[in-house]
C-alpha cells in the first residue's frame, strides 16, 4: 500500500504532471502565473478543492452512483461537487485575504471549470483507486499543478527584467517557457 501511494505521488507530481504531461489546466496556468504570490494562493485553493473533491466524488461514485446504476450522471455530479467547493474556497479567501482575492480575480471562480480538478476526480475513478489512493492522487496532482504554477510564475517574474523583443513579451515567452519546462519534466518519464 505504501509503495502504491509513493508511486501515485511521484507519478502525479513529476512524471504525469497534469500541466506538463497531460496539458490540463493551461488557462489558470497562464492566467495566474504572472506573480509568485498569486500562484501560491491559487495553488493552495486548487489543492483544497482537488483533495476534497477527490474524496467526496469517490464516496458519491462508489456508494451512490454505482449502487443505483447512475454512472451516466458522473460528470454532472462531479461538477456540482467541485462548484460547491469552489464557492466555499472563494468565500474563505475573500474573508481572510481580500488582497489575494482581488489579485486572483476571475481565475478563482474559474477553478470550477479548471479541467485539472475534474480530470483528477474522473481519473481516480477510472484508475479504480481506493479511497486512500484517491486522496493521495488528488494531493499529488495538486502539488504538481502548484509546482508548475510557481515555477512558471518565478520564471515570468525574472523574464520581466530581461530585454526581450516586443513580439516575445508576455504570453509568447510564457508559452515558450512552458514548452521547455514540459520537455524538462519529460525527463522524469522513466522514474516510475
Amino acid at each position: 500500500m505504501l509503495n502504491s501511494i509513493f508511486v501515485i505521488l511521484i507519478g502525479t507530481i513529476l512524471v504525469n504532471n497534469y500541466v506538463f504531461a497531460q496539458f490540463l489546466g493551461i488557462c489558470p496556468f497562464l492566467g495566474v502565473s504572472s506573480k509568485v504570490e498569486t500562484s501560491v494562493g491559487m495553488s493552495i485553493a486548487v489543492t483544497f478543492v482537488v483533495v476534497f473533491a477527490s474524496a467526496i466524488t469517490w464516496v458519491l461514485q462508489r456508494f451512490i452512483l454505482d449502487v443505483l446504476s447512475l454512472e451516466y450522471l458522473q460528470t454532472i455530479v462531479f461538477i456540482l461537487v467541485i462548484a460547491s467547493l469552489v464557492q466555499f474556497v472563494e468565500m474563505v479567501i475573500k474573508k481572510m485575504s481580500p488582497a489575494l482575492y482581488t489579485a486572483m480575480g476571475v481565475y478563482l471562480p474559474l477553478i470550477t471549470t479548471n479541467c485539472v480538478v475534474l480530470g483528477v476526480t474522473v481519473l481516480n475513478i477510472q484508475n479504480d483507486y481506493g479511497f486512500i489512493e484517491t486522496l493521495f492522487s488528488g494531493l499529488g496532482a495538486s502539488i504538481g499543478f502548484g509546482l508548475a504554477l510557481v515555477l512558471i510564475a518565478a520564471l515570468r517574474e525574472r523574464l520581466e527584467l530581461v530585454d526581450l523583443p516586443k513580439a516575445l513579451q508576455g504570453v509568447p515567452i510564457a508559452l515558450i517557457s512552458a514548452g521547455l519546462m514540459a520537455m524538462a519534466f519529460g525527463g522524469f518519464a522513466g522514474l516510475i
